[in-house]
Parts: C-alpha cells; structure tokens; sequence
C-alpha cells in the first residue's frame, strides 16, 4: 500500500512526468490533488503496470480526485530548452492548470519544481507570467526519488502522464504508421531506429536526440 500523503497539508499535489526518454513525441506531465479519503489498492508507479490496467485505473482516479490537469510539451520545445527542462516545464504547466492550487507539491525525482523556473527562454510553448513564477516559488515542495512507487498522488500522476501520452502517440501513428509509435510509443526500439534509418525523421522527431546509435549516420 502506498503513503497516503508525504506533508500535513490537506492539499498535497503530486506530479510527474512520462516520455522522457523517447526519440519521438511530447513529453507529458499530470498535477493531481486526491482527497483524504482516497484509496486504490491497485494503484502504483504506472512502469509496474500494464496497459490494460493503466487504461481501468484512468477513469476512477479521475473520478475521484479533487483536481488534476495534464500537459504535453511537444518536440520543438524540448529542441529549444531540452528534455530536462522540458520534463519539468510540463510539470510545472500541469500545476497551474489545477482548479485548486494546493498547499503543497511532491515532485517525482530529484530536483525541486521551481527549478530553473522563469529563466528559459522559449520560443515555443508557454511563457511563464510574473504572477505564475510566484506562486509555483512559494508553494512548499519536496522532490522524492522513487516517489511514484512511495506515494499516492504522484503514482497518480504518473499513470495519467503515462496514459494521455500514449493516446497521443496512438493518435499519431496514424500519420506515420510505419514507426509503429502504437506499440513502441515512441521509444528507442530497435524497431523504431530501423524505421527510421530506411524513411528517415518526422516532424515528430526529437531532432536535439540521437535518434540513430553512433556508428550511423543520418542526413538531419
């Protein structure tokens, strides 16, 4: 059974990421806020979790939060600030979207959700107002490693980053099934590097990634 709550404040956040590591698509975060009574056995880190389960728990952690809100940060972006800044970015975005702001933040990760907040200086996507900077600076916050197999929220969190995301790239494929993005949902496969060396990049591909192993070459 996971922790119910890492803080005392009765408006605890939770928030994650999905896609970090693939070569093409958004990278997808989720805020939640559950309430005190919230409980689901079969929750947890939506990694140990199959699609078929991930796809069940969805609705019902919808259904039952006080809040939640979810946001893609797409490839032009993660070009511009790169993926690190990109992941916590789309965390941050996915905050102030909540319709409650909460009392407190747990983050999945090591680096504190302020981090690097206001200081991008992107093309693409969302610039942060003053306003928005404050507010996400003075909600305290904790980063927790592993957080997503500790916590409820954040293993929350992590299911619908990891579900709307997929549904995403299943909404892609179509446009260029042969990377087959509806099974490796954009992942490095070897699949999806043999792709994409006989067809080349799409307009989905993270250009700043090496989307090919060292040894070959692509004309990018």
């Amino acid at each position: 059974m996971l922790n119910q709550r890492f803080s005392d404040f009765n408006l605890e956040c939770g928030t994650d990421e999905a896609g970090r590591g693939c070569l093409a698509g958004p990278v997808t975060a989720s805020a939640i806020i559950l309430p005190d009574e919230f409980q689901l056995d079969t929750l947890n880190d939506s990694k140990q979790l199959s699609e078929k389960v991930r796809k069940k728990l969805k609705p019902l952690i919808e259904n039952s939060c006080v809040t939640f809100a979810v946001t893609h940060i797409y490839n032009e972006e993660i070009d511009e600030i790169n993926i690190l800044n990109a992941s916590m970015k789309a965390m941050q975005e996915s905050i102030l979207k909540l319709k409650t702001t909460p009392n407190y933040i747990i983050v999945d990760g090591n680096r504190p959700i302020f981090s690097k907040l206001g200081l991008l200086k992107n093309k693409n996507g969302k610039v942060f107002t003053t306003e928005e900077i404050d507010l996400l600076k003075n909600i305290p916050n904790k980063s927790i490693i592993k957080g997503d197999s500790k916590y409820l929220s954040i293993a929350a969190a992590s299911i619908l980053a990891k579900t709307y995301r997929d549904e995403y790239m299943d909404k892609i494929h179509e446009e260029f099934p042969m990377y087959n993005w509806k099974k490796n949902k954009g992942y490095p496969t070897i699949e999806h590097r043999e792709a994409i060396k006989k067809y080349g990049v799409t307009k989905y591909h993270r250009m700043s990634f090496r989307l090919l192993p060292e040894q070959l070459t692509l004309d990018l």
